[in-house]
């Protein structure tokens, strides 16, 4: 196991405690870690409304991927994770003191439960749970890095950053390339709440950078950069609480940047189960070019590229090689992209966003978008449309 003992790891369960609103007193103990507010029973949470996971089980559960949460362990105790989906073995961590890993690994991958509204986004995965902190506020560099190692070793597909560090190593930048190498993504938070403060791996080319957004679509944390790739819920959250003893059990409402990086690495194991051909660039690709953009139509150092939009990312038909955002778009506003294979949507579904191809002709990318169309009206699928900002 990766991790920290002792009054380090207790100090870090009862900050984390703390941060979610629970009182703690200066005697703090071992027992003090955290728990449950309940079982979430009221309104589909805002976060889950947006991903909306449930439109997009008929294409996608995430079957077949291995999502590494490397944080603060994963409580394997809440009913809410089906027998066997958290995998055990070394370097894993079926404990959850701090309860941050718990609540990450339940917005990933919670399954679907008649006594509350919350689900996770890919209940088909499985979960890979590895400690390496629980200090509040992230962990040593060296120590996250063996944690990845750990991930790769297991044969970890995507790699979530639940608790960055705040510090750069070699041995960090290391295990990042050698996770490029093998095929797996690593999804990291931007997770700074103070002026000038840097998250790692976040930072390291290679990682894709989440913001994190509030309901009203602002940024909640101040870190920011040309790193920043993307953004998703970071505020209000409901999801899985550690403590739980093999019930249902939540914590709400739970603001950390941190937990933006899990709802995309949840939408990513959506497009890796139903495009499993892709490499972690074209996967970051997909995600960037069907993001919703914000007010300029361009990059945001707080939230990158727009929000996500994992509808279109798993279903838009976006052709091989196409590079990530970052040039102008040379798709035109009335170009039609169409879905891929999958119940026809409804006018409703069309998905707004932004598809920019760089590099690539426009008039070439447009016969390639009118050939799509018409043998896509000859199969009957009605076609989906992202519009340019």
């Amino acid at each position: 196991m990766v991790g920290f003992a002792g009054k380090s790891a207790v100090a870090g369960c009862v900050g984390f405690v703390a941060l979610l609103g629970t009182p703690v007193p200066s005697t703090a103990v071992a027992e003090q870690c955290a728990n449950p507010t309940g079982t979430y029973t009221a309104a589909v949470p805002w976060g889950q409304r947006l991903i909306d996971p449930v439109r997009l089980w008929p294409l996608s559960r995430g079957t077949g991927q291995l999502v590494a949460v490397i944080g603060t362990g994963v409580d394997g105790g809440n009913g809410q994770f089906a027998p066997g989906q958290l995998l055990g073995g070394q370097g894993t961590e079926a404990e959850d003191c701090d309860g941050r890993g718990t609540i990450a690994a339940g917005i990933v991958g919670a399954q679907p439960d008649p006594s509350t509204t919350f689900t996770g986004i890919a209940p088909g995965a499985k979960i890979l749970p590895i400690r390496y902190t629980q200090v509040n506020g992230g962990g040593d560099p060296g120590q996250l890095a063996g944690a990845i190692e750990t991930a790769l070793n297991r044969g970890a597909g995507i790699i979530l950053i639940a608790v960055p560090a705040a510090s750069d190593s070699p041995a960090l930048t290391g295990a990042v390339s050698r996770a490029r190498e093998k095929g797996a993504l690593i999804v990291s938070p931007a997770a700074g709440t103070q002026q000038g403060q840097t998250s790692y791996p976040t930072a390291t080319p290679g990682v894709l950078a989440v913001g994190s957004t509030n309901q009203a679509g602002e940024a909640v944390q101040t870190e920011s950069g040309s790193y920043v790739g993307i953004s998703a819920p970071g505020a209000e959250l409901v999801s899985t609480s550690a403590g739980a003893g093999g019930t249902v059990a939540h914590r709400w409402p739970v603001s950390d940047p941190s937990l933006a990086a899990a709802h995309v690495a949840g939408v990513a194991a959506l497009v890796r189960a139903y495009h499993p051909g892709l490499s972690p660039e074209q996967v970051v690709a997909r995600l960037t070019l069907t993001a919703h953009r914000g007010p300029s139509g361009g990059h945001d150092p707080r939230r990158g590229w727009g929000a996500i939009d994992a509808y279109a990312a798993v279903s838009a038909s976006i052709p091989a090689g196409t590079p990530g955002p970052g040039g102008p778009p040379s798709v035109g506003p009335d170009t039609f992209v169409v879905p891929a294979a999958a119940p026809a949507p409804t006018r409703a579904d069309k998905v707004s966003g932004v598809l920019a191809i760089a590099g690539v002709a426009l008039a070439i990318a447009a016969g390639v978008v009118v050939a799509a169309v018409r043998r896509g009206k000859r199969r009957g699928w009605k076609p989906s449309r992202f519009r340019a900002s």
